[in-house]
């Protein structure tokens, strides 16, 4: 459902046009230094309308803190952060409310919940609970920063393209939107991480990477192009008896156990749905197809807000991983 976790256990709630968006954070030990500041880089880094290609809907998303921190610590007890939506528009989507857009969850949670869903901007589809996902990864980044770990990731192409303004460009002379490709690396994890087979590191980053709204592929190490080789080239060689490979095609884990090398793996992120293009869709008032076009404010390429999203959901997916091997009994 809406939560993730085993003892690092994140759950997020709100709609896209509703009061405000947030999480609940159990499992999070206490004693950890935690500020408004603390939040502020990486919410910032989420934003839209502050880059080429993203969506001028812009919130402030200051973090209301409402339990589980006191003088700025954690106190061991169920962390809940608020964010507040104030810069909505929801009358673009009254407009459209008959005619579901292609790409987007409409038809099928119109569907699924009997049109009581609240459908303004995509609802609890919408990729604005990522700023709840981020927040979760500020907290479990933390902690990962004091076992030394260091969890970065970013943009390698947009479009197909390595330059990245090429690719915005391609879109932008096509009126249309666009995809990317964004990898992530953990550097200094330990040995021994993952619980196979269901919970195996990469089975566990996936489930959890594929919350992040527009994600279509994930690949670790070498990934898809591994198919192409032989195993001589590519099994990793073990060097010493920290488990350091002379080669790292498996990108970090083996057997479903991180190996002590650096984890590395890639997304595929799909072009933003909402495309200014006209499209052909269903009308379910009439039962008849016709020509569509989305209105409202909407990122050229969602790929670009991806990065920190993506570090925030592998944060603490390790760092529940982490607690699971009763690396951290408390922080101090």
């Amino acid at each position: 459902m809406n939560s993730f976790g085993r003892i690092f256990r994140v759950h997020i709630f709100g709609e896209s046009h509703g009061e405000s968006v947030g999480l609940c954070i159990d499992g999070c030990p206490a004693g950890l230094p935690l500020k408004t500041d603390d939040f502020l880089s990486d919410i910032e880094r989420r934003k839209g309308g502050t880059q080429k290609g993203t969506t001028p809907r812009q919130e402030s998303d200051l973090p209301i803190f409402k339990s589980g921190i006191f003088n700025d610590t954690t106190t061991g007890a169920p962390i809940t952060i608020l964010f507040e939506n104030n810069n909505t528009r929801s009358g673009d989507y009254q407009k459209q409310r008959s005619v579901p857009r292609p790409g987007h969850a409409d038809f099928v949670a119109h569907k699924k919940f009997g049109g009581f869903e609240d459908y303004r901007g995509g609802g609890h589809f919408s990729g604005r609970l990522t700023v709840a996902l981020v927040a979760a990864g500020v907290i479990a980044k933390k902690i990962m920063l004091l076992k030394g770990i260091n969890i970065a990731a970013d943009i390698l192409e947009i479009g197909g393209e390595h330059d990245l303004e090429k690719g915005l460009q391609k879109a932008i002379e096509a009126k249309d939107s666009i995809g990317g490709i964004v990898e992530c690396r953990a550097s200094n994890l330990p040995l021994g991480l993952g619980e196979p087979f269901f919970d195996s590191v990469e089975s566990v980053l996936s489930h959890a990477v594929f919350a992040i709204p527009a994600v279509r592929g994930i690949e670790f190490g070498t990934g898809f192009a591994a198919a192409k080789m032989f195993g001589s080239d590519h099994n990793d060689a073990i060097e010493d008896m920290n488990g350091i490979t002379k080669t790292n095609h498996a990108g970090g884990i083996v057997g479903g156990i991180s190996n002590g090398n650096e984890l590395i793996f890639r997304i595929a992120i799909k072009p933003t749905s909402s495309t200014p293009k006209t499209q052909h869709t269903l009308n379910w008032e009439t039962g008849e197809t016709e020509d569509f076009s989305v209105k409202g404010r909407h990122d050229l390429c969602i790929a670009l807000r991806v990065p920190v999203v993506l570090e925030a959901v592998t944060a603490f997916v390790l760092c529940d991983l982490l607690l699971l091997e009763q690396r951290i009994s408390r922080i101090l």
